[in-house]
C-alpha cells in the first residue's frame, strides 16, 4: 500500500520513520524502560514530522491569538515557524504536504508516543486522507501559563500512522469470564505461576547480568512454556522512509567539495562529467535499493541461531547482508564472569592504551593518533566508573595492537568461533573495545567484514546499506560528515539527503553477534558497561582494503 506525500514547489518537509528509542528510557538504569516491548512498538509505529526550526513559545493564559508569543531562533524562517492561529492557547504547526492513503484509509494526526513535554500537550486527530485535497495542522494546547516551552530544530512535532476507517466500528466489545476460554485461562495461571517464582528466585539470588532481571515471554512473543501463539510477532518495526526520487529533490553536492573546505578548482566540462557520473552512480544504487525492497525477506537484519558455516557464507558474507546471530557464545564465562571487579582483578596495574579527551574534539574520530593514551588497567576501570563518564575515554580496535599482551589473560574465558573464523594471529580472540555507558563510535563504514561480539552490556547501532553512500555524506576517508545520526541538533538543510536513507536500527545484547558486511555504513553507542570484541579473520578472503583508492 501507498502512503504519498504530495509536494507543492518550496514545501521540504521533514518526516522520517520513527525511532524506538527516546531520551528519558536510555537515561532509565540499565534502560529497563526498553524491556517493554510495547513501549518500543508504539514509540515507532509511524512516522515523525520535524520542526525545521528552532524557537521558544510561551502562553500569557488568555484565549485571543495575541495570548501566545514565538520568539524564533537566529537565522529560523518565519515563513516555516509554528504560528498562533486559532487562540485558546493553540500553538499551530502547518504540514507542508498533501498526505494521500488507499481508499478507505484514514491518518491518525497526534504527538509522538511517550515523548512528553511539560507545559504543553499535542492534540490528536483522524483525517480522512485518501480524498481530502487539503493540507492539515499539528496542533499543540499550552497546559500551563506563563512558562516558556522550547523546541528545536529537527525535533518531532507531529507522530502519523494510517488506520482503517471502519475497522474500530467492526468491532463488538464485551465482558467474558476467563473460564470460558480454558486455553488462556490455563495459560495465565501459568505465567502468573512463573512471575511469582521468578520474583522470588530475584529476592534470593539477585542476578548479576542485566539481561537477567526480567522474563521475556512477551518480548519473544511465546507462552511461559516457550510456544509461539502467533506466527507474526513484532519486536520490532521497520517502517520504510519516504521515496524521495520522484520530489523536488535537493541538489546533488558537488563530488569534488568536501563538506568542510573549498570547491576544488576544475573546468566546468570537468565538474559537468563528475557530476553525471555521480548521478549515475547515485541512479544505479538506489534502483538497486528499491528493487530489494520488493522482497522484505531480502532487507532487514536477520536473527538467526544454529546456523551453518555454509549457510553463513551463502546467505550472509557472500552477499553482504547483516545477521544478528545467537547462541555462538554459548558457555563463554565471559559473558557472565565479566564484571569490572572482575576485570580489574585479572588484569590489575598493566598498562593499556587508550582513546582519551574525545569529547573535548569533535573529530576525535578521524583525529584518533591525537587522543591515545595509557594508564594502568584497574585505574582506568575506575576512571570510566564514574558518574557521567560518557564518551571521553575508551578502549576500542584501534589501541588493539598495543594491548595484545596486557588483555591477553581475558582470552582464557572466551571461546573461539572456530565456524566462521581462523585463530591466526595477531588478534585470535578479537580485538577489544572497553567502555562506559555513553560511548560513541561514529558514523563510518570499515574495509573489511566485521563481526561484532557483545560481551557485557549492550549497544545500540544504527547500519545503513552500502548503497547509502550518497545519502550519508562521505566525507573523509571512511567517514560521514554526520557523525550522530542521533544528535537533536543534526541540520537536515545541511544533508537534506539524509531523510531519505534506509537505516535499521539494532540493540545488541549480551552473548549475540552482529555481522556488519564491508561499506556497510555504522554508528554504535553504548547503552550500559559494555565489553565488545570485533574480529575480521574469517575463513573467506575479506581484504578489501587492500585496494581501496587511496587519497
Amino acid at each position: 500500500m501507498e502512503l504519498t506525500a504530495y509536494l507543492h514547489a518550496g514545501w521540504a518537509p521533514l518526516i522520517r520513520p520513527a525511532p524506538a528509542t527516546r531520551p528519558w528510557m536510555d537515561a532509565t538504569p540499565e534502560s529497563f524502560a526498553y524491556r517493554c516491548l510495547p513501549l518500543n512498538i508504539a514509540n515507532a509505529h509511524g512516522w515523525e514530522v520535524l520542526s525545521p526550526c528552532g524557537f521558544e513559545a510561551v502562553w500569557d493564559g488568555g484565549t485571543s491569538i495575541r495570548a501566545v508569543t514565538i520568539r524564533l531562533d537566529p537565522g529560523a524562517s518565519a515563513e516555516r515557524a509554528p504560528v498562533s492561529l486559532f487562540g485558546q492557547g493553540v500553538l499551530t504547526f502547518h504540514v507542508e504536504a498533501i498526505l494521500r492513503t488507499p481508499p478507505g484509509w484514514n491518518l491518525w494526526v497526534g504527538g509522538s508516543p511517550n515523548r512528553p513535554k511539560d507545559a504543553i500537550w499535542p492534540l490528536t486527530g483522524v483525517v480522512e486522507t485518501d480524498w481530502s485535497p487539503f493540507t492539515f495542522t499539528m496542533n499543540w494546547r499550552f497546559t500551563r501559563a506563563g512558562q516558556p516551552v522550547r523546541f528545536e530544530a529537527m525535533e518531532p512535532f507531529c507522530f502519523l500512522f494510517p488506520v482503517e476507517r471502519t475497522a474500530v466500528e467492526a468491532f463488538e466489545p464485551a465482558f467474558a469470564p476467563l473460564d470460558s476460554d480454558p486455553a488462556t485461562q490455563d495459560r495465565f495461571r501459568a505465567w502468573s505461576a512463573a512471575r511469582d517464582a521468578f520474583h522470588i528466585k530475584m529476592q534470593r539470588e539477585p542476578p548479576r547480568a542485566p539481561a537477567d532481571h526480567w522474563q521475556k515471554h512477551y518480548y519473544r512473543g511465546v507462552d511461559v512454556a516457550g510456544e509461539a501463539l502467533i506466527g507474526d510477532h513484532r519486536a520490532k518495526l521497520r517502517l520504510k522512509p519516504f521515496d524521495r526520487s520522484a520530489s523536488p529533490a535537493a541538489p546533488l553536492s558537488d563530488p569534488v567539495a568536501p563538506v568542510d573546505g573549498p570547491p576544488a578548482v576544475l573546468p566546468n566540462a570537468g565538474i559537468n562529467a563528475l557530476k553525471l557520473a555521480l548521478a549515475k552512480r547515485e541512479w544505479l544504487l538506489e534502483t538497486l535499493e528499491r528493487q530489494r525492497d520488493l522482497a522484505p525477506a531480502a532487507v532487514g537484519v536477520d536473527r538467526r541461531s544454529g546456523i551453518s558455516a555454509q549457510e553463513f557464507l551463502e546467505l550472509y558474507y557472500a552477499v553482504g547482508r547483516p545477521v544478528i546471530l545467537t547462541g555462538e557464545m554459548e558457555g563463554w564465562p565471559a559473558l557472565r564472569r565479566w564484571t569490572p571487579d572482575y576485570l580489574k582483578a585479572r588484569i590489575g596495574a598493566a598498562p593499556v592504551e587508550f582513546q582519551g579527551g574525545r569529547t573535548a574534539n569533535a573529530r576525535f574520530e578521524m583525529e584518533k593518533d591525537r587522543h591515545r593514551k595509557e594508564a594502568p588497567f584497574d585505574a582506568f576501570i575506575d576512571a570510566i566508573g564514574k558518574e557521567g563518564a560518557g564518551n571521553d575515554a575508551y578502549i576500542t580496535a584501534y589501541n588493539s595492537d598495543r594491548n595484545i599482551q596486557a588483555l591477553a589473560p581475558l582470552g582464557e574465558d572466551m571461546g573461539f568461533l572456530d565456524k566462521f573464523l581462523t585463530r591466526e594471529p595477531p588478534a585470535p580472540t578479537g580485538m577489544m573495545w572497553i567502555g562506559p555507558a555513553g560511548t560513541l563510535t561514529s558514523l563510518h563504514h570499515d574495509l573489511t567484514n566485521n563481526f561484532i561480539a557483545q560481551l557485557v552490556g549492550r549497544k545500540r547501532l544504527k547500519i545503513l546499506p552500502a548503497s547509502e553512500v550518497g545519502r550519508v555524506y562521505n566525507h573523509q576517508h571512511v567517514f560521514s560528515a554526520i557523525s550522530d545520526l542521533d544528535d537533536p541538533d543534526l541540520d537536515l538543510t545541511r544533508f537534506p539527503r539524509l531523510t531519505g536513507a534506509r537505516a535499521y536500527e539494532i540493540i545488541l545484547e549480551p552473548g549475540e553477534i552482529l555481522f556488519v558486511p564491508l561499506a556497510w555504513w555504522h554508528q554504535v553507542k553504548s547503552l550500559d558497561f559494555s565489553v565488545t570484541a570485533t574480529f575480521t579473520n574469517f575463513l573467506w578472503p575479506n581484504d578489501g582494503h587492500a585496494t581501496y583508492p587511496k587519497g
